[in-house]
């Protein structure tokens, strides 16, 4: 984005916030699939990519992480620094930019939550990530299901476009829908192979909270989770 203003996110922060805080897609949906792919993190060094207000950090953090986090968002970067404190290092960064402030091999592990949806050039994005890896590091990749865009969007299952979606609070969501096996093939051509996928499914709890989404989320993605290991014959 050429301008501040223009940035997704901004002037809708605190919205999102309030919503994924105990919403049905993302507190008993993304977040926890994200977590259970990562595993245990204690004593580890994790970087959150496009970290939102902090949600994902805070249970990095209480599960004995490290954590590191950036988001393109002012307003998400100053909620996540209410949220976490001075304990962890949160920065403003835009991840269509590479980052020059992080050190090579720096990070265990590293998560991708419902973000690289909004990236033009993933792949170099992606690369960036796997620089900042350990080599047996490990990123978490959570994204909207291809079927599920395609539901959504009409026409062939095979586009591969950006699309706009207008969110009750306002905000106009622009993201990228492709199918599956393009997906498969960016992770590849970053130096990624695709250790564990997960078509998200809802947790329990979300029958007694939100039982319209438990049950359609039940029978139907709407999200996909990617484990992701560096490749051995990848090269910087």
């Amino acid at each position: 984005m050429d301008t501040e203003s223009a940035i997704p996110y901004d002037g809708y922060a605190e919205d999102f916030e309030e919503a994924a805080s105990g919403n049905a897609y993302n507190a008993n949906y993304d977040r926890p699939a994200v977590l259970d792919l990562l595993g245990d993190v204690a004593g580890r060094a994790v970087l959150d990519a496009g970290c939102g207000p902090g949600l994902y950090a805070r249970e990095l953090v209480a599960r004995g992480a490290a954590v590191t986090a950036f988001d393109q968002s002012g307003d998400m970067v100053a909620l996540a620094r209410r949220r976490l404190g001075s304990g962890v290092v949160i920065k403003q960064h835009d991840l269509t930019h590479p980052l020059d402030w992080l050190p090579s091999g720096t990070f265990d592990a590293a998560i991708m939550a419902l973000v690289i949806h909004y990236v033009p050039d993933r792949v170099a994005c992606l690369r960036e990530l796997r620089r900042v890896l350990h080599p047996g590091g490990k990123l978490i990749v959570s994204t909207s299901h291809p079927t599920a865009d395609w539901a959504m969007d009409g026409g062939s299952y095979f586009a591969e476009k950006f699309v706009e979606d207008q969110w009750s609070c306002g905000m106009l969501s622009k993201f990228w829908r492709q199918p599956l096996e393009a997906w498969f093939s960016e992770f590849w051509e970053a130096g990624f192979m695709v250790e564990r996928l997960t078509e998200t499914r809802p947790v329990h709890a979300m029958a007694e909270t939100h039982p319209e989404e438990y049950e359609t989320l039940s029978r139907e993605p709407g999200f996909i989770a990617f484990r992701l290991a560096v490749r051995r014959d990848s090269k910087e």
